[in-house]
């Protein structure tokens, strides 16, 4: 997993990127990045500042959130069914 760049420098690499003074391959080779990395991250903050359609960061974080949620509702809702069989069972049988 690639180490995570401070917001700061993301902003700072964006922002020289927009200004469009050197090819974004070049920019990105002399911060030391990947080209798509700094095309994701430009993509990425048009997408936060409104000026192009996609989920925006918090959006994102919120699905993954919910999903999150879900998936831990559904484990919940499983063990339940599966405990109140097995009282059932246990009732139902003869002693």
């Amino acid at each position: 997993m690639p180490r995570a760049h401070p917001p700061e420098f993301r902003r700072r690499a964006i922002d020289l990127a927009r200004a469009k003074v050197k090819p974004i391959a070049q920019i990105a080779a002399d911060l030391g990045i990947s080209e798509s990395c700094l095309r994701n991250w430009i993509r990425q903050a048009d997408m936060d500042e409104g000026r192009s359609e996609g989920l925006t960061t918090d959006e994102r974080a919120e699905l993954v959130r919910l999903r999150r949620e879900l998936r831990v509702k559904d484990m919940e809702i499983e063990i339940l069914k599966r405990a109140s069989a097995f009282f059932a069972r246990e009732n139902v049988l003869p002693k």
